[in-house]
């Protein structure tokens, strides 16, 4: 049977097993309240805000400012307010006071998640945050961020539209393979290739011709007299440029003579003035254009002129008489080889001519 002295040396070692428990359970409890910067023992900052869905948002979940832990939730619940219908997920959070000065009654709220598939986290932002600084059971408003659902979501369409296009390059790979179309006909062809080929061959052979100055082209690159003609030819086209910048020869004096540019000016303006007087009416041009009775004697003077013409093609009078009946024509001609025959018995004999026309009278 132990003594009674052994039995107070075992409840002594029990009584300090479960005091450095109690104390190393306090050290753990206090380090992992410490991660989330609140201590046990300090005053909390309560503060609220709502959310249209919580996304996995779980009670402990670390509250963020600007990425520094401050605080964490501590409760997360659905309200029946009609008023935050929109918004039905109420979110309490406890807040560590220290940070009091950075949080503002305007501080945004949202939802972040920690990587790509991590817990979700509820995030303050302040950058832009002016009004007074946030008290004990205020309400933060808040700002909706999508969340890795709604990227899925929004890129579903996405992924669909490659997916057609996929589906469409498919198709034209297999219609290539098969060789339809000038795609497939120009990888499967083998007539095609070898009228690429034979281009080819007829483009080199273009240009040893080139090379070697045949041709007009060849003799145009290889040829130093035509290089030096059209020299020539351009520094003529250069000293005609200068001449005419200069107001040398007539183009230049055109170009450069304020003289004629005076005079042409002067005409332009005297034809103007002309045209003006005739738009007028006055002065033999604008009596022709603008006067009703000299167009009217006008008109009358071509009718007689056409009727005159008229009547000579049809051969009346003197005049269409001379112009269309073969008689007078006839008669003019005996008349005419008369004093021919008159004219050369004259110079034959101008005697016999006078003593005949003598004994006559």
């Amino acid at each position: 049977m132990p003594s009674q002295q052994e039995v107070k040396w075992s409840q002594l070692k029990v009584g300090l097993i479960v005091l450095v428990s109690i104390v190393l359970l306090s050290t753990l409890l206090f380090l992992m309240t410490s991660a989330t910067g609140l201590s046990p023992f300090s005053q909390k900052l309560t503060a609220y805000t709502y959310f249209d869905n919580s996304n996995g948002l779980k009670v402990g979940a670390p509250v963020n400012l600007e990425g520094v832990t401050i605080g964490e939730v501590k409760k997360v619940q659905v309200v029946t307010d009609p008023a935050r219908k929109l918004t039905p997920v109420r979110v309490e959070m406890k807040l560590n006071p220290k940070f009091h000065t950075s949080l503002r009654t305007d501080t945004l709220a949202a939802l972040a998640t920690v990587g790509v598939l991590g817990d979700t986290v509820v995030d303050l932002n302040s950058q832009t945050a002016t009004g007074p600084e946030l008290q004990d059971g205020a309400e933060l408003h808040t700002v909706e961020t999508p969340s890795i659902q709604d990227v899925v979501k929004a890129s579903q369409g996405t992924i669909e539209s490659v997916n057609q296009i996929l589906a469409k390059l498919d198709t034209i790979i297999d219609t290539i393979q098969k060789g339809n179309g000038s795609a497939g006909k120009l990888i499967k062809d083998p007539a095609l290739y070898d009228e690429s080929t034979a281009t080819i061959q007829q483009l080199h052979l273009l240009a040893s011709n080139l090379n070697s100055g045949k041709g007009s082209v060849g003799k145009l690159l290889h040829d130093d007299e035509l290089y030096n003609r059209l020299n020539d030819a351009a520094a003529k086209l250069d000293a005609v440029a200068d001449n005419l910048s200069s107001g040398k020869g007539s183009a230049g004096k055109l170009l450069n003579d304020d003289k004629i540019y005076d005079n042409l000016n002067s005409t332009l303006a005297h034809a103007n003035s002309i045209l003006a007087e005739a738009d007028a009416g006055r002065g033999g041009l604008g009596l022709l254009t603008k006067d009703p009775a000299f167009a009217k004697k006008l008109d009358s003077t071509v009718t007689n002129l056409d009727a005159l013409l008229s009547g000579v093609n049809n051969g009346k009078g003197t005049l269409g008489k001379f112009a269309t009946d073969d008689a007078a024509y006839t008669n003019l001609n005996k008349l005419l080889n008369a004093s021919t025959d008159l004219v050369t018995t004259i110079r034959q004999d101008p005697k016999k001519y006078l003593t005949i026309h003598m004994k006559i009278f």
